[in-house]
């Protein structure tokens, strides 16, 4: 049962909320329901009634709730001295008796209610937009931390004709995707959207989309590129250092070992960025022992290669372990029967070594793959997706589509969520299938078995 809560928390939610998330046009702008949307846009647009008389304010929460996110009441002093109370349901009387006043009348304690501090006022953003309603189109919203005015809404909304109308400006605005925009096309559209079903638009945008389209094939490119290589060259690497140390007769194993795996110890983050500092053109220390000039992370090619010979640092520690452990458990009557049947060095490496040797590591290749095709830290924090060519800094050099990905959702003008799930989907269905084929083709290794 932990299990299965677990998987449903982790994986099955994370999966099906990115599913529900890329058929939405959710991103900035674009985050609230239609209704709330309207409600914002009256709340922000109430200004100070002219000569009308300002109230001495507090801000308080029920006694017991939470300062950060309980329901807000406003205390109100009118300037004749008596005591109010104020909701989102409006104004009501305040027992004179229930409150304490300090020497200029504002109220620093109500029975029931808890007095919120000046940091825990202006910790809370909602109170930026809440007012007391009084009249239709009118309600008393905070100015500053200790006072309040009677406002009035310059926007109305006509729900006949689902419009917006400003009447300080006398435009009027009316919803087009998903957005309230000048009906006369002049002028600024309202910044807040609200969050609507667009179908299968994202996943258009993503297939016809000219910009969209080609940035993604060529990251999708580079992005096979870099995990099948950083997946082969850490493998490689890490199996010939196993094979090297597995032998017996070599002094110091021990020590070796530890010292191989201390890439591995250290975080991605600290390496990532001391590897980043090191490929540096003026002062990095590769170019500066190689008497080089490469502008390693200016260049595309060169900042590849860079990335992939960092990757190669990071992951071939692993690799090493994994190994070191399947060499181990291979049983030594196995090996001495090879050598008994004649078999050469090599002959053994890829008849007997290698098949069970895969049996154990096969699998893990395939995550490995799956990491590395997904490996985001080390790009956003080497290169940043950058080098970024032509002027256009929506596509980078060394872009994955993870990185690609978060750029859409947290990036730009106007980031897109709903797009950016789209994205995520198309990765994730890839990994899929190619984890599924790999798997599938690891089944006849078992028959080494």
């Amino acid at each position: 049962l932990p299990g299965l809560l677990l998987l449903v928390a982790l994986q099955i939610w994370p999966i099906a909320y990115t599913v529900g998330t890329s058929f939405t046009n959710l991103g900035d702008g674009h985050l609230i329901s239609k209704q709330e949307s309207i409600d914002s846009i009256i709340a922000n647009s109430v200004r100070e009634v002219p000569n009308a008389p300002r109230y001495l304010l507090s801000v308080a929460v029920k006694d017991g709730a939470d300062p950060a996110t309980g329901e807000a009441f406003y205390l109100l002093t009118e300037p004749s001295g008596k005591p109010l109370l104020g909701d989102k349901a409006g104004l009501a009387d305040l027992p004179a008796a229930s409150v304490e006043k300090a020497g200029n009348g504002r109220i620093t304690k109500a029975a029931g209610y808890q007095i919120l501090t000046a940091i825990q006022v202006n910790a809370r953003k909602d109170l930026n937009e809440f007012a007391v309603p009084t009249t239709e189109g009118a309600g008393i919203k905070r100015v500053g931390l200790a006072e309040a005015f009677q406002g009035k809404a310059n926007v109305s909304y006509d729900k006949a004709s689902d419009t917006l109308l400003d009447s300080a400006t006398r435009k009027t605005y009316i919803p087009r995707k998903a957005s309230w925009v000048p009906k006369d096309g002049q002028g600024d559209t309202f910044p807040q959207g609200w969050k609507e079903n667009v179908g299968l638009k994202n996943f258009s945008n993503v297939l016809t989309n000219e910009t969209l389209r080609s940035g993604f094939l060529k990251i999708f490119a580079w992005n096979m590129v870099f995990a099948v290589v950083s997946v082969l060259s850490t493998f490689v690497l890490g199996m010939l250092l196993a094979l090297l140390l597995n032998d017996a007769r070599l002094r110091g194993r021990a020590l070796y070992r530890s010292m191989l795996i201390l890439p591995y110890a250290l975080p991605i983050f600290v390496t990532a960025l001391v590897w980043s500092s090191m490929f540096n053109q003026d002062y990095g220390l590769i170019n500066k022992l190689l008497h080089l000039n490469i502008d390693w992370l200016g260049d595309p090619w060169a900042a590849k290669a860079a990335i992939l010979i960092t990757n190669l640092w990071l992951g071939f520690p692993y690799m090493f372990i994994v190994c070191t452990g399947a060499l181990q458990s291979i049983p030594g009557d196995v090996l001495e029967a090879a050598k008994i049947d004649g078999a050469s060095a090599l002959r053994t490496m890829r008849s007997v070594i290698m098949p069970l040797l895969l049996v154990a590591v096969g699998p893990l290749l395939i995550a490995s793959f799956a990491f590395n095709f997904n490996n985001f830290g080390l790009i956003f924090l080497m290169t940043g997706g950058g080098p970024f060519q032509d002027s256009n800094f929506s596509v980078g050099s060394s872009d994955l589509l993870i990185t690609y990905a978060y750029r859409l959702a947290f990036s730009g003008v106007s980031p897109n969520y709903g797009l950016a799930a789209t994205v995520s989907l198309f990765i994730f269905f890839i990994v899929g299938l190619m984890s599924y084929e790999g798997f599938r083709r690891t089944k006849s290794l078992e028959e080494v078995n």
